[in-house]
């Protein structure tokens, strides 16, 4: 389910449409102010982050600013006015200024969320989009090769579980030989740089010596 952190005041015109949204299957966290926003980014670890400045009665320049400092790769919508417009140099990725229908905003969000794709793999804290090639994990984004978005494919589909280094080998390189799998280890090492916030001390991708690997979620 995509999840989106919505940014509003509590007397916002537009709150009609998390209501519809919600109606569509997406999972809304709603905060009303941008200090919130940051304490639950991490938290929640959007897809998208939707920005109601008009009915902050701000421009959103600043809020915006912050939270992408925080962010890496998720998209911004901002909801402006007339009355408070966005800047030019506004951080945010899509700009939609009141009023407008439900039916524009889905059309806005749909090419933001990396969900959208046809094959998407969910475990734990990441998001595995196989069409795309690209992995979500609390907040980083990243764009892998086709043989690296197969190899977290495969330890996704066995959470917990020790993968056998020349099983993974195997179907990886879709090869019966395994006298040499160190290249195994150097595609192991660029995916912890993809998604581990320490790829030294990894949290989700495991070693076991003279075994394998496992991905803990």
């Amino acid at each position: 389910m995509t999840r989106i952190l919505w940014i509003e005041g509590k007397r916002a015109e537009s709150s009609t449409f998390v209501s519809g949204l919600r109606k569509k299957g997406y999972d809304i966290k709603i905060v009303a102010t941008g200090a919130e926003a940051e304490k639950q980014l991490p938290i929640i670890d959007p897809d998208l982050v939707i920005l109601n400045a008009a009915s902050l009665h701000s421009t959103g320049k600043r809020i915006c600013r912050s939270l992408r400092e925080m962010m890496n790769g998720i998209p911004i919508l901002l909801i402006a006015n007339d009355e408070f417009p966005p800047p030019d140099d506004i951080c945010a990725n899509v700009v939609l200024t009141l009023p407008f229908t439900e039916r524009k905003l889905l059309n806005r969000i749909k090419p933001l969320i990396t969900g959208e794709g046809n094959n998407m793999l969910h475990v734990g804290a990441i998001r595995l989009d196989m069409e795309r090639k690209r992995v979500r994990c609390q907040g980083r984004e990243a764009r892998l090769t086709p043989r690296l978005a197969l190899i977290l494919q495969i330890l996704m589909r066995q959470p917990g579980v020790v993968v056998n280094r020349d099983a993974l080998f195997r179907e990886a390189w879709s090869t019966d030989y395994t006298g040499d799998t160190r290249s195994l280890d150097t595609h192991i090492n660029w995916l912890r740089r993809a998604i581990e916030e320490d790829p030294r001390n990894p949290e989700f991708i495991k070693t076991l010596r003279g075994v394998g690997y496992r991905l803990d979620v």
